[in-house]
């Protein structure tokens, strides 16, 4: 299709557990089906940080997205999971009743969320930031006080880890799952976005790999650092570490800029650009059933901007 043809959306989505999550120019829609078939509804109005013009500014929006998009997504995930918890109070242990009894199981759920949100950050920043910069520093002197040959190491050990990472998680039966909701995500916004008519029997035509995928996001953000990262001359692991992170919100910047002028541009740099995160989405995407692009085309459609174009790209 031409660039006349398509309408990109600034609509993303995130698959959850037997769901998906979509979030519009002006409000939110979760969409999840139960183990009795049917359908779980949730909307929300979207976050006010999209009105506000100093937070939609170049290289700030990226670092505000990330942010936002995790907190939303964190509760998504808890919002579709409790539509597959199994047992109730009687399966719980003396521990878990003490805590619901003193604080209450609201408080205790918040907490969780919380404690959900600060790993969501933790866990990556130490296996794809630190843990790669100590192993490279732990390399015989010859080659880790070579600061080009360090810094390309821990680049290679970087992407190692978070391909193999990706690869270990998508062996997993539910995993599968919702990475075949992830492809009904992409698949029903290439669908939206060609101008076709929203129905599972269109939407199946297109492919299940998206330009704006976050998973394409990630991948250039590790790009960026290592590129950003080769300038660095120290040696010491942890003042390396520690520049890192200080620089962190700054690669989130550059990989978001760089990830929407790649998914608003047709030509040869961004087909290059979009080629690493569209191999990498062969793994965490999956083709989906009929029945999960009827979850996702339920999301979207209630996403969809009530003045036409709002949503444009």
């Amino acid at each position: 299709m031409s660039d006349k043809q398509v309408t990109r959306t600034t609509i993303g989505g995130q698959a959850l557990i037997e769901g998906i999550i979509m979030l519009g120019p002006e409000k939110s829609a979760i969409v999840v089906r139960k183990s009795n078939g049917e359908l779980e509804i949730k909307e929300e109005a979207a976050g006010t940080y999209q009105k506000n013009a100093i937070l939609r500014l170049p290289f700030i929006r990226g670092i505000v997205n990330l942010c936002t998009s995790m907190k939303r997504g964190i509760q998504a995930l808890n919002f579709s999971a409790q539509f597959f918890e199994e047992g109730g109070e009687e399966e719980l242990s003396r521990f878990e009743k003490w805590l619901n009894k003193k604080f209450g199981s609201e408080k205790i759920e918040q907490f969780a969320m919380r404690s959900a949100l600060v790993l969501g950050v933790i866990v990556p920043i130490v296996l794809f930031i630190l843990l790669p910069t100590l192993v490279a520093g732990a390399a015989p002197k010859q080659f880790s006080e070579n600061h080009i040959f360090r810094n390309l190491m821990e680049g290679v050990l970087r992407i190692v880890i978070f391909i193999g990472f990706i690869w270990s998680v998508s062996r997993t039966k539910d995993i599968k799952r919702t990475f075949a909701y992830h492809g009904a995500e992409h698949k029903s916004i290439h669908c939206y976005e060609s101008g076709s008519p929203l129905t599972v029997e269109n939407a199946q035509k297109f492919p299940r790999q998206h330009p704006r995928c976050g998973t394409s996001f990630l991948f250039v953000v590790m790009i960026i650092s290592i590129l950003l990262f080769s300038l660095v001359p120290w040696t010491n692991p942890f003042l390396r570490m520690l520049f890192r992170l200080l620089l962190l919100p700054f690669v989130i910047g550059i990989a978001y800029e760089i990830n929407r002028y790649a998914g608003r541009h047709d030509n040869q740099l961004t087909k290059i650009l979009r080629a690493p995160g569209y191999w990498l989405q062969l793994l965490t995407t999956n083709e989906p059933d009929d029945s999960m692009l009827e979850v996702a085309i339920e999301a979207l459609r209630r996403v969809i901007p009530s003045v036409q174009g709002a949503d444009k790209w």
